[in-house]
């Protein structure tokens, strides 16, 4: 029988992640720590996993993440943030990422089984969650490991990370409101996320505590991509009584809302005010940079997978719901209403 990190881990007592960096020649692991460490692998016999060895445990040492996209030519920063999180925390616990795109729906259902049944990879990360998810269901119904990035409506069956969008949004109308703003619109994420609902009442809530209420004409729902955001953006600035900000709920969308604002040879930050949510990577470099709610993506994708990985080798036995809270960054996309 072959020898897992597992098995070093319980036998010095030390977690999986230490055992794993210790045998990858990480610094991180003090030196007494490593030496003890490798002395127990070699008296254990233990040898870097090969294919045969993967056969025999019957286990793929290979995580699973299915993106839910309708697009062919998928592109999202968001998305390649999280994926660089994912993939070099599995790396440093001796695992690989096997990642596919599928469409939402029943091609999708039929990926995880096959990926299951096949026996491809040993549990799931589950993104972009919905209110009534069939895939987190799928694998509990399945008893299959996987670990979730966002909550559901019956999210106390599962492992989860998560950012509190409730908050961020609530964080999001406090500073839009103390600009003076009246006149706010929202474009939300498409209604079967499981975000959508929170980030609304969020922002709904935080707009009460300032005796203002979002008015139905500037309520849009658009696909979290930035050609959803430029439509959509520009369908609010054509109204007759057009609102002076526009709260996105993601960062792509609310670069097409700017974008719709300077074709429309509107100042964004002086004529027109628009947050995002996210903090991707370039909303400080945008024009201008984007003031946006920040959520730690590569962190979170980190944070997933080691969690992922540590039911896998059964480390832990109960659930892991992590609830982040996020903060607001203030850029030059906002400026008091006058």
């Amino acid at each position: 029988m072959s020898v897992r990190i597992k098995d070093i881990a319980e036998r010095v007592n030390r977690s999986i992640t230490t055992v794993s960096r210790a045998l990858n020649g990480y610094d991180d692991v003090s030196p007494e720590t490593k030496q003890l460490i490798l002395k127990t692998a070699k008296e254990m016999g233990y040898s870097p996993n090969t294919f045969a060895q993967r056969l025999q445990k019957q286990q793929s040492d290979t995580i699973g993440l299915i993106l839910p996209t309708f697009s062919p030519r998928f592109s999202d920063p968001y998305f390649s943030e999280l994926l660089a999180g994912i993939g070099n925390k599995a790396a440093d616990l001796g695992f690989d990422l096997l990642v596919s795109t599928r469409s939402p729906g029943p091609e999708e259902n039929e990926t995880y089984e096959k990926l299951i049944d096949g026996r491809r990879v040993d549990g799931f990360i589950v993104v972009r969650t919905r209110k009534q998810d069939q895939r987190i269901n799928y694998l509990l119904s399945r008893g299959f490991p996987f670990v979730a990035f966002g909550r559901t409506d019956d999210c106390d069956r599962f492992s989860y990370v998560d950012e509190d969008g409730y908050f961020g949004m609530q964080l999001i109308a406090e500073y839009i409101a103390g600009l003076k703003h009246e006149k706010i619109a929202c474009i939300l994420p498409p209604q079967d996320l499981a975000f959508s609902e929170k980030r609304l009442a969020g922002l709904q809530a935080g707009l009460a505590e300032f005796d203002l209420t979002l008015r139905e004409e500037y309520i849009r729902e658009g696909d979290l991509t930035q050609k959803s955001g430029y439509q959509l953006g520009g369908e609010l600035l054509d109204l007759p009584d057009r609102p002076t900000a526009i709260v996105a709920c993601n960062d792509l969308m609310a670069f097409g809302v700017m974008s719709a604002a300077q074709d429309r040879g509107l100042v964004v930050g002086e004529d027109v005010s628009i947050t995002g949510f996210d903090d991707i990577p370039m909303s400080e470099y945008s024009y201008p940079p984007l003031t946006t709610v920040h959520q730690p993506v590569y962190q979170i994708g980190g944070m997933v997978c080691e969690m992922l990985i540590r039911q896998i080798c059964e480390e832990i036995q109960d659930l892991q719901q992590v609830l982040l809270k996020p903060e607001l960054i203030i850029r030059q996309s906002c400026r008091s209403y006058t």
